[in-house]
């Protein structure tokens, strides 16, 4: 009875791997990626630096642009900054959330310049991955222009540049010119039980 269910799953996996590789045979185009990674679940964030730290260990030279979330410290930043500063270059442009400075002018202000530092780190030639943390919440409160931003990642982003936008909610523009979308579903949050935002997971 064992052989025979041994025996089975060989057969399927093997028929698996046939149809797996003659797909991956058509995969050969390669290109730099306009990747959204957006919706009210946990992980946007955490999902980009994943990817920053991909970078690094490929030798691929990087940046991080964050927007919104101001200069408090996490870790990211901080391991960022102290230990492979060469690898990554790390701008911080938000003054913090929004209910956080009040300010509508300076928040406009601060992602403007936001986005003028992402504008050219996207554009250097030694960048190969761009993150842009939380730009999805300026979009969605226009601190910035859809059309601008979604123009300059389609007909001014180098070929080969990939550029990750994270955030909640998203614009349907941004959505439709990404080559790849991840929403975040929410299913079950800590918060809503009455425990902070904690170092090492949030921060």
């Amino acid at each position: 009875m064992t052989t025979d269910l041994n025996a089975r799953h060989t057969e399927r996996m093997r028929k698996i791997k046939a149809a797996r590789d003659k797909m991956m045979e058509t995969k050969t185009e390669e290109k730099g990626l306009i990747m959204v990674h957006t919706g009210a679940g946990k992980g946007k964030s955490s999902s980009g630096f994943g990817m920053i730290m991909r970078c690094i260990a490929h030798g691929m030279p990087c940046a991080v642009v964050q927007f919104i979330k101001g200069n408090r410290e996490t870790g990211e930043k901080t391991f960022l900054r102290g230990r492979f500063a060469d690898e990554c270059r790390f701008f911080v442009s938000g003054e913090g959330f929004t209910w956080e400075t009040q300010d509508r002018e300076r928040d406009i202000a601060a992602a403007q310049n936001g986005w003028k530092i992402a504008q050219e780190q996207i554009l250097d030639p030694e960048i190969r991955f761009v993150l842009l943390d939380e730009i999805n919440i300026a979009l969605r409160y226009d601190y910035l222009d859809i059309d601008e931003v979604v123009d300059f990642l389609l007909h001014q982003k180098p070929h080969m540049t990939h550029v990750c936008l994270t955030g909640r909610n998203a614009k349907p523009e941004l959505i439709e010119a990404a080559d790849l979308v991840t929403e975040m579903t929410l299913v079950k949050h800590p918060f809503r039980d009455g425990i902070k935002a904690q170092n090492g997971i949030e921060m």
